[in-house]
């Protein structure tokens, strides 16, 4: 079991009632058609943050599918988002009794008010709670400090502070391994490991593990590199419905090639159970 007992748990909102469901709210505008604002409070560098954005969409087609849950969800981020309003089509692919699969994509407006495609999506849900419980499995939790060994924004030099709202939003602590970048001693190392949860307390459930699974620091800048790391292509599974408490969330990056690498993630929660992995292309600006 992960030892993270003095992880601090402050107001504890609960699922329903937190900034982050909030801010992920659409509201239906007619069948298969959500407007939302998408919030400040989640950019870096004022584009707002990829996995915030695969949660948007996901909560949209959790309301216009039949099943409850993303299993699998593959987004391509056409252009960068901003904050402000947008409007998120949804369509229903096929429905069968155990996995219904849609997509949608979400739309903001240029400075004439034409639509701009953000980002589209192509997902499969389910129910979670309906999956056996039977686990065969190679994969071991992330080796990761206690949680007061781990560093946060406030426990050091911050190089992202002012540029980095999303930042505010978590209960991120960061592995000391992989934080040699915050201080301009990058490992070399293609790795990101931290314990996650969200500022406000509020327990992980399948939507946020959309958000956790790209909401640490680009492995890019363990690398060495500096600057914004958009991404390209991102697919997430999510593998179980998380127990409460904080999440670990390790990332790895094997191959940086022709100014694209790849992230691979995973998120462990406090009973030890793999809940999700992602993988996503990214952009990186080289020297």
């Amino acid at each position: 079991m992960a030892e993270a007992a003095s992880v601090p748990s402050p107001s504890r909102a609960v699922t329903g009632d937190s900034e982050f469901d909030r801010d992920t709210a659409v509201v239906r505008r007619e069948p298969g058609v959500y407007d939302i604002d998408l919030s400040a409070g989640w950019t870096i560098l004022g584009a707002v943050n990829g996995g915030y954005l695969l949660a948007v969409l996901g909560r949209a087609l959790g309301e216009a599918l039949p099943h409850p849950d993303p299993f699998t969800i593959s987004a391509h981020y056409l252009t960068a988002s901003r904050p402000g309003r947008a409007v998120i089509r949804t369509e229903t692919v096929r429905t069968g009794r155990t996995l219904s699969t849609g997509q949608a994509s979400l739309f903001q407006y240029d400075d004439e008010g034409n639509e701009v495609e953000r980002i589209r999506v192509l997902a499969s849900y389910g129910d979670l709670a309906g999956l056996p419980d039977d686990v065969r499995t190679t994969a071991k939790p992330p080796a990761i400090p206690p949680y007061e060994q781990c560093f946060g924004p406030a426990d050091g030099p911050d190089p992202l502070k002012g540029v980095s709202a999303i930042t505010d939003r978590l209960l991120l602590k960061l592995d000391p391994a992989t934080v040699g970048w915050a201080i301009g001693q990058p490992s070399g190392k293609g790795e990101m490991r931290a314990w996650f949860g969200l500022a406000d307390g509020r327990d992980a459930d399948p939507l946020s593990l959309l958000l956790a699974v790209d909401a640490l620091p680009p492995t890019a800048f363990e690398m060495g590199l500096k600057g914004w790391v958009p991404t390209v292509e991102l697919t997430a599974h999510i593998r179980h419905r998380p127990a409460p408490g904080p999440l670990r969330v390790a990332i790895t990056t094997r191959n940086l090639a022709g100014g694209f690498l790849e992230e691979d993630a995973e998120v462990w929660d406090s009973e030890d159970r793999l809940v999700a992995q992602s993988r996503q292309l990214a952009r990186v600006r080289l020297a």
